[in-house]
């Protein structure tokens, strides 16, 4: 087996067995209703059942009830643990447009976001990604970002949302030495940077070829490619072929980092906490344990217990799944 087979993507949540959807709307209603919420009946239902799971139970709340669910998640909660809810109850099919939908609406644009979805999201998922935008929100994707972003940066963004990277298949050692070159010449070998040849190679060329073009250009350089990235380029461009980079290596990996980011340090970036948890807790969220132990030298789960409090924590701890001590 080849070193670059990927293995069955894993996450923390499945399907929950034996599923009852009526009782879990009836379980939520009561611990909403009147003085007070339950919230750990609300955290321990939402993070135990998986997407599918609680569309289901939503349906059952408004057919019970005649009441929305999400919205009275958001009257009853409050804070980072009613963002988190809410986040989970968003049907999965829609959370990477609606995530990119308010990264780019109002004053300023979150290129944070743009980066780590477009970055990180396989061609058939940006594929659906710009259908579901269309549909959903009644306008083009592509048009949004080219009206909110510039430079070098909008045209990677451009490149990543054709979804037109090659497929994984065999490798050609002749194309991967001329690419390597190519990149070699287009940024140490040259003053200034020729930010183009980068961002057609390594924005259209397939995981499996563009991994052999890193050791290959390791080989001639002696430059791993992000330090290369990182002397000749700036910015959010930077950010973004840094993220390609790391994700064409190892996307559960990249996770790993994001999320270590999200908490080192002072203060927290809740958003991107939150973002990366719920969309990859039934992705590969495992996969990611794996890599945040072995790169940052403590768990997922330690890092989150120390950094989060509350009821925020505990949801966070059990979409987490266990420690990896």
């Amino acid at each position: 087996m080849s070193k670059y087979t990927r293995t069955p993507v894993q996450g923390t949540v499945t399907a929950f067995s034996p599923f009852d959807a009526r009782a879990d709307a009836e379980a939520l209603r009561k611990a909403m209703k009147g003085m007070g919420t339950d919230e750990e009946t609300v955290l321990m239902i939402l993070t135990s059942r998986n997407n599918a799971q609680r569309q289901e139970i939503a349906s059952a709340f408004k057919t019970l009830f005649g009441r929305d669910l999400v919205d009275d998640l958001k009257s009853e909660l409050t804070g980072k643990f009613e963002t988190l809810m809410v986040s989970l109850m968003r049907p999965t099919y829609i959370f990477d447009a609606h995530a990119l939908k308010h990264a780019i609406k109002g004053a300023g644009t979150n290129e944070k976001v743009l980066t780590e979805i477009l970055a990180s999201r396989t061609p058939a998922e940006v594929r659906n990604i710009k259908q579901v935008y269309l549909q959903e929100y009644e306008a083009n994707l592509e048009d949004k970002i080219t009206g909110e972003t510039s430079g070098y940066f909008q045209r990677l963004l451009v490149v990543l949302l054709q979804a037109n990277r090659d497929p994984d298949g065999g490798v050609d050692e002749g194309l991967v030495e001329q690419d390597a070159q190519v990149l070699f010449r287009a940024g140490e070998l040259k003053w200034g940077t020729d930010e183009e040849k980068f961002i057609t190679i390594l924005g259209t060329r397939s995981v499996s070829h563009l991994r052999r073009v890193f050791d290959k250009y390791m080989t001639i350089s002696g430059f791993q490619i992000e330090e290369t990235i990182d002397r000749e380029t700036s910015g959010d461009l930077e950010k973004l072929l840094l993220a390609v980079v790391k994700c064409i290596r190892s996307v559960p990996a990249y996770f790993a980092e994001t999320l270590y980011y999200s908490m080192k340090g002072a203060g927290t970036d809740d958003d991107t906490l939150i973002r990366v948890m719920v969309s990859r807790s039934e992705i590969d969220l495992l996969d990611i344990r794996q890599e945040f132990r072995k790169n940052f030298a403590k768990s997922l789960h330690q890092m989150i217990q120390k950094d989060t409090s509350g009821d925020y924590r505990k949801a966070l701890l059990l979409l987490c799944g266990g420690d990896d001590e």
